[in-house]
């Protein structure tokens, strides 16, 4: 509604200013005709002027106030919205700072892992090792143990066969009867002791 008015009024000011144009042209044909004609005009003009000029100020100046206001409204949000722009650029940043610590904590964690991995590997693999020494120690030993056992026994043989092979050199006819007649008298004797009884 303002704005009708106000380009009503700017239209009524340049017909005016055209009429004044032409009046001028007018005059100047007419030269010496009226002097009253050109007072009237220019009474026309300043109330046409003056017309103009109330409207105006009475619609313009609440126009341009309400203008302003709308224009300080806009400054104030813009203000405020850059404010949140660089508080969010701002939070941006300190995320991407945060990233790059977090990309190196991961990185030294994963570096971590890696050698405490290793570790694990290598500790096991000695584990490993002890674990295969020891049966080994122990399979030795078995065979060692085997290998005495049946050495012993092969002594034992070796010892009953060269003892045999002497008991059978001495042995004579004469021998052999007093060791029979021996094992009689151990074999009669407890017995015959037992009848006594």
């Amino acid at each position: 509604m303002k704005r009708l008015i106000l380009w009503t009024g700017l239209a009524a000011l340049v017909l005016a200013a055209s009429s004044v144009a032409r009046a001028e042209e007018n005059k100047s044909e007419a030269a010496g005709s009226e002097s009253g004609l050109k007072a009237w005009e220019w009474a026309n003009f300043i109330v046409l002027a003056g017309g103009l000029g109330y409207i105006a100020r009475k619609h313009a100046g609440p126009f341009f106030e309400a203008r302003g206001l709308h224009i300080r409204q806009e400054m104030l949000e813009a203000e405020e919205a850059k404010k949140e722009a660089d508080s969010r650029a701002a939070a941006v940043e300190l995320r991407l700072a945060r990233l790059e610590d977090e990309i190196g904590e991961l990185r030294a964690e994963a570096q971590r892992e890696e050698q405490a991995e290793s570790a694990r590997y290598v500790r096991h693999a000695a584990a490993e090792v002890a674990k295969i020494q020891a049966r080994a120690e122990q399979e030795i030993a078995a065979a060692g143990k085997a290998a005495r056992m049946e050495l012993k026994r092969h002594t034992a043989e070796l010892a009953l066969g060269l003892a045999e092979r002497k008991i059978r050199a001495r042995m004579t006819a004469e021998t052999e009867d007093q060791l029979v007649r021996a094992f009689r008298e151990n074999l009669h004797g407890p017995s015959s002791s037992a009848q006594a009884r």
